[in-house]
């Protein structure tokens, strides 16, 4: 067993299940929906971009792709989340919630594919 591959397997799929716990509940309740658990999840998916710079064949590409697409729509959840909660006057409404709510399901999808290409990658190779 290759301990990278553990580790780089572990964090695809925990970004994975933590946008999924993040996404999950009444989009513009933010009982269902905590900061918390957002920052965790853009830092995980972070890390997990990270991990897949170092790999250099195609599917490596469309694995940072998927990534960087991620990264993008949390990021700009984040700062959408920043500037609603400290930057105006109406403070951190439920649509705004909605608003970061459907960027992170944005990333959901994007994470579902590195996934699905995971398990693609892992099935076609050969002992």
């Amino acid at each position: 067993m290759n301990p990278e591959k553990v580790v780089f397997g572990f964090f695809i799929l925990l970004a994975l299940t933590l946008n999924v716990g993040f996404v999950y509940g009444e989009i513009d309740n933010p009982d269902h929906h905590h900061v918390w658990e957002f920052a965790s999840v853009v830092v995980v998916n972070g890390i997990a971009t990270i991990l897949k710079l170092g790999d250099r064949t195609q599917m490596g590409a469309v694995l940072l792709a998927t990534s960087l697409v991620a990264m993008l729509q949390l990021l700009g959840g984040a700062l959408l989340w920043t500037i609603a909660a400290h930057g105006t006057q109406a403070g951190f409404t439920a649509g705004t919630l909605s608003s970061v709510v459907s960027l992170a399901a944005g990333a959901l999808v994007a994470n579902v594919v590195s996934v699905v290409l995971l398990v693609i990658e892992t099935v076609l190779l050969r002992r």
